[in-house]
């Protein structure tokens, strides 16, 4: 459905209609332009040869230092996609099972069916200000789980996990000797502290990358960090896919996190408004939904709605946005992406709740 909203919603562009794409998580914040030039300076002075399928040395030390891990724990993948996939395509092609929270992102379950594993899918709620069950959780797993899949901050949801529950996660995990896989993308820009899975010790797995928090998207530059054996797996797997990340956008990453307070900072900040003017109008429309703890996601329910009727309907009122079966068993929800300036974003949310009336 995600795919089949998208197609009208380019349709209706085509055909000369202003559609607010509130769908995609694509940040309409430009790259900055510090990133820019230097990628463009590291272009010039000939960075644009092959390159370590570990990454470049300089961007993997400045990571390991701001996560407290060796650089022998870090390797470079284009876009944090690339790191989930390879991370469960190695540890989970020989069968098994994954367990993953929902709502989520649905790349996690295609990903683990592309790759032969069973997915069990953990419900959390609204009701519960989406809050995992430790007790259904440890129920899941049993002799063939290799991995749980966390998504912290969560998309769509933009719900950081409590650290007491993240805490019980790990126990569960490290008794039942399962791995967790920790997407971390969100983190940095997140609005409140979001613990890192890193910050819990043992051999569990963080993925991020550049896109969220530096509004890098198109760049496709992402990282893992795990245990070196993992390590060294995957910058197997990169010598036979892709090569390496180009260099001058890994220099153009390094200088991202050389400037990493300032720009996150800014960019946090704005997202901050979005979800304050989301929140407010939302509020009157009597919609139900949990505040933000992160960019770039509310995900709101209305009783008795079929979300993949209502999100095909308002695109001819000329806003898209995403139903809640995109991301699980939520037909009652839909997703809206702060995405977009704030007077489209007002437009585009007024324009919802009218639908909603």
């Amino acid at each position: 459905m995600l795919y089949e909203i998208n197609e009208k919603a380019l349709k209706l562009e085509s055909e000369g209609k202003k559609i607010v794409k509130l769908n995609i998580g694509d940040p309409d914040l430009p790259t900055p332009s510090e990133i820019i030039e230097a990628a463009y300076e590291a272009m010039k002075q000939g960075k644009t040869k092959y390159s370590s399928s570990y990454g470049e040395k300089k961007l993997r030390e400045k990571l390991a230092n701001v996560h407290g891990v060796s650089v022998d724990n870090v390797v470079i993948t284009p876009g944090s996609k690339w790191g989930v996939f390879s991370t469960m395509y190695l540890l989970l092609k020989g069968g098994g099972n994954v367990v993953i929270p929902t709502p989520y992102w649905t790349a996690y379950e295609l990903t683990a069916k592309t790759v032969g594993a069973e997915t069990k899918l953990l419900k959390t709620e609204l009701d519960s200000n989406w809050r995992i069950d430790l007790e259904a959780l440890e129920s899941l797993i049993d002799k063939e789980t290799r991995m749980i899949i966390l998504n912290n901050p969560n998309n769509p949801t933009s719900k950081v996990i409590d650290e007491k529950v993240l805490e019980g996660i790990v126990q569960i995990a490290n008794d039942k000797g399962v791995t967790i896989l920790s997407d971390e993308v969100y983190a940095d820009i997140s609005f409140v502290r979001t613990k890192s899975i890193l910050e819990y010790g043992g051999n569990h797995i963080m993925v991020s990358g550049f896109s969220k928090m530096f509004t890098m998207t198109g760049w496709r530059i992402g990282y893992v960090i795990a245990n070196r054996e993992l390590i060294e797996k995957i910058t197997k797997l990169n010598q036979i896919t892709f090569t390496n990340v180009p260099v001058f956008i890994q220099e153009a990453a390094l200088k991202a996190l050389e400037l990493h307070d300032e720009l996150t900072s800014a960019i946090k900040e704005e997202y901050q408004e979005r979800a304050k003017i989301a929140c407010d109008i939302l509020s009157k429309a009597k919609l139900e939904f949990s505040k933000p703890d992160a960019p770039f996601y509310v995900f709101p329910r209305r009783r008795g709605l079929d979300s993949e009727r209502f999100a095909l309907d308002l695109l001819d009122d000329g806003v898209a946005v995403a139903p809640g079966t995109a991301f699980g068993d939520y037909r009652e929800h839909f997703r809206i992406s702060l995405t977009v300036p704030r007077e489209d974003l007002n437009t585009a949310l007024n324009k919802i709740c009218e639908a909603l009336e």
